[in-house]
């Protein structure tokens, strides 16, 4: 919504927002565009706003009175993706990046190889990514969007990305998510499927050929070009470790990436990156070499200190598989730099709906396998995380707030220790607590 918000701005419109929360980093990009937010949602910021149109986020729900207020004073409203699609994707050749993990980084890898080949693309990301310094901007002819399977708004719940209708459509994976609306994977799958009828039969679909359950989303039909990545028979494969490789098309190489980047997730991204570009022409050396110079996102795996010997990262991992991907990425990395034996401690906070309500909770021993230490906030769970890690009770703790994480996480932690704090929220400025304790000791 923050950078729906800046589009707005862009196209002249005076905006103002409210949000539950307010923090880093798009509350410092919004306050430079000049946009007004107000903390929490109380339905006299939407009188003193006096709007011509509300854009709703999905995160409001009947009952929210600023919902309440906006219903009953019969006030224009749309949802984000709807106002997206009308108002800035209609005349664009747009590029769409789905997939249950990696939409944001993915995203931005695109616009990046897109802009390094002059096309000054338009984009719309979740996150910031450090070539930009923004999330979104309008851009020429191409328009690169992080297209979500969340629903739209507490008054359409189809997916976001059926408002996109894109000409070259990246599924990157597919696993299962967001328990509070879908009842199984299955069902996912199916609005993946919607997203596959809206793309021409002159666009291109870009698939991870390593998803069986994307194999079964094209499987209900496909209208489109189709290239596919990752797998060993398919159209954009890798040879080498994440952090340097060689890019394949159909067995023959073709360009060497060497970056800062870690995890075989990210590699996986930079070859959906890679597929999804060459649709309009630009050739894998090129975007190759445009990746070269990627900088990723920020909060992923973002370095935001070092004390005492001691690295403290922010990653936006929330789902299992992410959390693992991201893990095993740094353990690989520290690998290649003669820094096997450093420790890693993961300190996560179960925040997403679908962690909250547990259903991912069995997957958590697994997901932290690469650590030496496990933390976790357990606070506001309708689950018992002591128990949920129990398996792996010899290297986990659970802290029931955000100071005695803190305090247990300082004093674990030693020289040349690497900590990654791991959450889809601000996991209340843990990161800055943290590297400060760390020095008062």
């Amino acid at each position: 919504m923050g950078g729906v918000a800046a589009l707005a701005r862009e196209l002249g419109h005076d905006v103002a927002g409210c949000d539950a929360n307010i923090y880093p980093p798009m509350s410092d990009q919004l306050a430079a565009l000049g946009v007004h937010l107000d903390s929490g949602y109380r339905a006299e910021h939407l009188d003193a706003a006096k709007p011509d149109l509300v854009i709703v986020g999905n995160a409001l729900s009947r009952g929210n009175p600023v919902v309440e207020r906006l219903l009953d004073a019969r006030i224009p409203y749309i949802s984000g993706p709807q106002w997206i699609g009308e108002d800035v994707l209609a005349s664009r050749r747009v590029f769409a990046v789905a997939g249950t993990h990696g939409k944001t980084t993915t995203t931005a890898m695109l616009a990046w190889i897109l802009d390094a080949c002059g096309r000054h693309p338009g984009f719309l990301v979740g996150g910031v990514p450090e070539n930009f310094g923004v999330s979104a901007r309008l851009g020429g002819g191409d328009f690169v969007i992080e297209a979500d399977e969340y629903d739209t708004a507490f008054f359409d719940k189809r997916s976001k990305f059926v408002h996109y209708r894109p000409r070259t459509a990246v599924l990157n994976n597919l696993e299962f998510d967001h328990a509070d609306i879908f009842d199984n994977l299955a069902a996912i799958e199916r609005q993946f499927h919607h997203l596959v009828r809206t793309v021409p039969a002159s666009g291109r679909i870009v698939v991870n050929g390593l998803e069986e359950s994307l194999a079964r989303v094209l499987h209900e039909g496909c209208w489109s070009e189709v290239r596919s990545f990752g797998a060993a028979i398919s159209d954009f494969t890798a040879a080498g470790e994440p952090h340097s490789f060689e890019v394949l098309e159909r067995g023959r190489p073709m360009a060497r990436i060497e970056w800062d980047l870690t995890g075989t997730h990210n590699q996986l991204n930079a070859l959906a990156a890679i597929a999804a570009a060459q649709h309009v022409g630009i050739e894998v050396d090129a975007a190759a070499r445009a990746l070269r110079e990627f900088r990723n996102v920020k909060r992923r795996m973002e370095l935001r200190g070092t004390v005492n010997g001691i690295c403290v990262y922010d990653d936006f991992a929330h789902h299992p598989t992410a959390i693992r991907t991201t893990l095993d990425g740094l353990r690989r990395r520290l690998a290649s730099k003669g820094a096997a034996s450093a420790r890693i401690l993961a300190v996560f906070e179960p925040r997403s709906n679908t962690m909250k309500l547990g259903s991912m909770k069995a997957q958590l021993p697994w997901s932290l396998e690469p650590a030496d230490l496990a933390f976790c906030h357990g606070q506001g769970l309708g689950w018992d995380a002591q128990q949920a890690l129990a398996p792996i009770a010899d290297k986990a703790r659970v802290a029931t707030s955000i100071e005695d994480l803190v305090r247990i996480v300082s004093a674990a932690a030693r020289p040349g220790d690497h900590v990654v704090c791991m959450s889809n929220g601000s996991f209340g400025g843990i990161h800055d607590r943290l590297l400060r304790a760390l020095a008062a000791r």
